[in-house]
């Protein structure tokens, strides 16, 4: 997954600034291009929607929509996933468990075989049944090497529809932690559209007018935004009996975030998904925004951030110097003069709060770290790291020196200034570290080729397993090109073979996962291969100007994730639209 929970980048473009800024309570500046959707988009004028029936959104794309694939679930158009293409299922982060969508139901029948029984009456939106041979279909477009769930081959034998309702899934061995993830995390694409598309059409084509079978199509797009519009003949109003609120959703690319903050403020967005500075003043001021704790951290947790050493490079490759590194880092004073406590600070193991069941705290006590400046100094000192020059850096075992450059993106700022506060605390330590901020696609190629000694990372979002964050964490083998797991390339053969243990046990059988999950936490605190520092927030400000019930802590609010992010719909964003009230009613 590619979500960012970050701040936007900055976008070089005096139009977009333009559009962007309008606001004083009226419509933002509709899109000059309109691009045809299904299910009667072209009934309305995308020029003058009606504001009580139009939420505006921003926080998830910086930059023009680049296409409407379904595959490319890190890069496509807001709601593409969620909104247009639909999942199996849902998975519900409160009561942690699956709930069904496109599938009425699915069960494992004997330790390798799963069946799944689809809803019947949905259609896509060009009216064609939506079918068994639709979802055969869509799993073995992984066979092409080239697809994200490529994997999933490696151990799924076959996939047949026995009947127009009834798939059957046969498997060398049940995956269940993995299988669940993959339930409501693959969007399924309609057969008699896709049959004839090439391995290099499925992966990059743009996929212009979908045919899908989600609530909203897309209405139009322009250089700075999407717009959806609700279907009125989506299935899940008589199945599931349920309709998202908003007739329209425009999804705005804001180009800074005090732009978005402007916009807010001015009624010109109902939420914003980005990290906005100064939330206190907002939320407590009468300014009529919302987020989801009245009080800090105002967020509920969405990933972790973590600190990731290149540990194929002195003196990152030993496990002394990397746990006095995580000594050094005063993760407090980040949440703290960074954040103002708009994030909390992780725990030792990294694993979010939603997962607190399965962090074995006797672990935790007896080999977790802290942040204790003189504690790093002994760690470096007994294994060897001195200053051997008196220039308050200790060099490495054979007295060269150590001069560390720790990256993150030009433009996102708070991490730049974590990453600067970082160098700050490991200084105190003895430690010579220099932050540095590529532009974005820099960093990536940089992380992907391992050409580099630290950087940040928050890829891995809240799901339904802890088996998603050590799969993340340990993954084997290490490739030339790392493109979304272990950038460190640390290998751990253990390690490995514990995350594939915890894979094969069932997903509601807690205790099984608690026993292997504390051995990985063992080793994660012995080798310390990423060092875990704070919980990046599930970014939503919410204005109550045109549309109120907003998620929140207290009360019968709904307690789902309100953001547009990319993945995050089948994680309780669709059923926030869903609970919408205008705020006239």
């Amino acid at each position: 997954m590619r979500i960012r929970a970050r701040i936007l980048i900055p976008v070089v473009a005096a139009g977009l600034l333009a559009t962007a800024c309008t606001g004083g309570g009226s419509t933002p500046n509709p899109p000059a291009s309109q691009a045809q959707g299904q299910s009667g988009a072209a009934s309305a004028d995308p020029n003058q929607l009606p504001r009580n029936e139009t939420l505006y959104t921003t926080g998830t794309q910086w930059g023009p929509p680049l296409n409407y694939n379904p595959i490319r679930e890190w890069d496509s158009a807001v709601g593409t996933k969620g909104l247009v293409y639909e999942t199996l299922f849902h998975y519900d982060t409160n009561a942690a468990k699956l709930v069904p969508w496109l599938a009425a139901s699915g069960s494992w029948t004997d330790d390798t075989t799963y069946e799944l029984k689809l809803r019947q009456g949905v259609k896509w939106s060009d009216g064609q049944p939506f079918t068994a041979k639709d979802v055969v279909y869509t799993f073995e477009l992984g066979k092409m090497e080239t697809i994200p769930y490529h994997n999933l081959w490696n151990w799924l034998e076959k996939v047949e529809a026995t009947d127009d309702q009834t798939v059957t899934f046969t498997f060398s061995k049940a995956n269940y932690q993995e299988w669940d993830y993959m339930l409501y995390n693959r969007s399924i694409v309609p057969e008699h559209v896709w049959k004839d598309r090439s391995e290099k059409e499925v992966l990059d084509g743009t996929n212009d007018n979908p045919v899908a079978t989600g609530a909203y199509s897309f209405m139009s797009k322009d250089q700075d935004r999407v717009v959806l519009q609700r279907r009125d003949d989506w299935w899940g109003k008589t199945a599931l009996n349920m309709e998202p609120k908003p007739r329209y959703i425009v999804d705005i690319a804001t180009p800074s975030n005090e732009v978005a903050m402007g916009m807010l403020l001015q009624k010109g967005l109902d939420r914003s998904n980005n990290f906005l500075p100064g939330v206190a003043n907002l939320v407590q001021g009468n300014f009529g925004l919302t987020t989801y704790y009245k009080e800090p951290p105002y967020m509920l947790s969405a990933n972790t951030a973590w600190l990731v050493p290149n540990t194929t490079k002195k003196p990152m490759d030993d496990p002394a110097f990397r746990k006095a590194l995580a000594s050094s880092i005063d993760v407090k004073k980040i949440v703290e003069s960074v954040y103002g406590n708009l994030v909390k600070a992780s725990s030792p193991t990294g694993l979010l709060p939603q997962w607190d069941t399965f962090v074995d705290q006797n672990v935790v006590s007896a080999s977790g770290f802290t942040f204790d400046t003189g504690k790093a100094k002994k760690l470096l000192a007994d294994a060897g790291y001195k200053d051997g020059d008196g220039d308050g850096f200790v060099e490495n075992k054979d007295g060269s020196k150590i001069s560390l450059t720790l990256i993150v993106p030009s433009g996102w700022t708070d991490w730049m200034e974590s990453a600067r506060s970082i160098a700050t605390s490991a200084k105190a330590a003895g430690i010579q570290v220099t932050a540095d901020f590529p532009d974005f696609n820099a960093l990536v190629e940089k992380r992907t080729e391992g050409d580099f000694d630290l950087l940040i990372n928050n890829e891995r979002q809240l799901s339904n397993s802890p088996y998603t964050y050590y799969e993340y964490m340990f993954q084997l083998p290490v490739r030339k090109q790392q493109n979304t797991v272990n950038f460190a390339r640390y290998e751990n053969e253990k390690a490995w073979d514990l995350v594939q243990q915890l894979d094969q046990v069932r997903t509601d059988d807690t205790a099984g996962m608690q026993k292997i999950i504390s051995q990985l936490q063992q080793i994660h605190f012995d080798d310390m291969p990423i060092i875990p520092l704070w919980y990046n927030g599930l970014w939503a400000q919410h204005s109550t100007s045109t549309w109120k019930n907003w998620p929140a802590a207290e009360g019968g609010a709904p307690k789902t994730g309100a953001v547009m992010w990319r993945n995050w719909f089948e994680l309780g964003g669709f059923e926030t639209l869903t609970q919408l009230q205008p705020a006239g009613s």
